[in-house]
């Protein structure tokens, strides 16, 4: 958190930053249902959340679209959508299902599935069921059924051991879905960029 600050004011947009900083701190320290009040309207829909929006919040990076209800942005309805019109969390198929980095919007969604056995992971939210380093699972080989990781591999220096940690706790026939942000049509990598604000410019973010 102190290294996003120093970045974020050291940036060259550093005031929109705090800007938008202040904006969110204020906002979700409301109830819910201020917030579904103060952004009704029928332009927008976020189906996580249910919720009909006039619109989305635009905080911090120009390409985000927060949802100001649940907190979701694009990435995330995007799976959720994915999941809910597929057979994937079939509720006749009792499935165990981990989750990596959960984000809180869906972490809500899935916890309330009663016929899956759920498990969150992280290696520094302290809200994960699992304090757990990606690239040492510590879950028996074949142990899950569906596995998410969305926007975690980009973080860890040696991806190719997280799949392959992946690829083991994985069911025979299970699915693994990861997303990673993708820009540009080259991909640039230097372990020895070791500068926060030259990580964010070359890479998109300090960590």
């Amino acid at each position: 958190m102190l290294t996003r600050a120093k970045v974020s004011l050291q940036a060259t947009d550093a005031p929109r930053r705090l800007s938008h900083f202040i904006l969110a701190k204020v906002l979700f320290a409301m109830p819910g249902a201020v917030r579904k009040s103060i952004f009704a309207g029928e332009k927008y829909y976020c189906p996580i959340c249910g919720t009909n929006l006039s619109r989305f919040l635009v905080l911090h990076r120009p390409y985000h679209r927060w949802c100001p209800v649940c907190r979701s942005l694009q990435r995330h309805r995007l799976l959720w959508t994915f999941l809910t019109r597929t057979s994937i969390l079939d509720e006749q198929q009792p499935q165990r299902l981990l989750h990596f980095a959960a984000e809180a919007c869906l972490a809500q969604k899935f916890a309330n599935m009663p016929h899956l056995d759920y498990v969150t992971a992280d290696l520094a939210d302290p809200s994960a069921m699992v304090k757990m380093d990606i690239t040492h699972i510590r879950f028996p080989d074949h142990s899950f059924d569906v596995i998410l990781c969305s926007h975690v591999l980009e973080h860890v220096p040696d991806d190719h051991k997280a799949l392959c940690e992946l690829q083991r706790v994985l069911r025979p026939g299970g699915l693994v879905i990861i997303m990673v942000p993708i820009v540009g049509d080259a991909t640039h990598e230097d372990p020895n960029v070791t500068d926060p604000l030259e990580r964010e410019r070359l890479f998109g973010q300090f960590d």
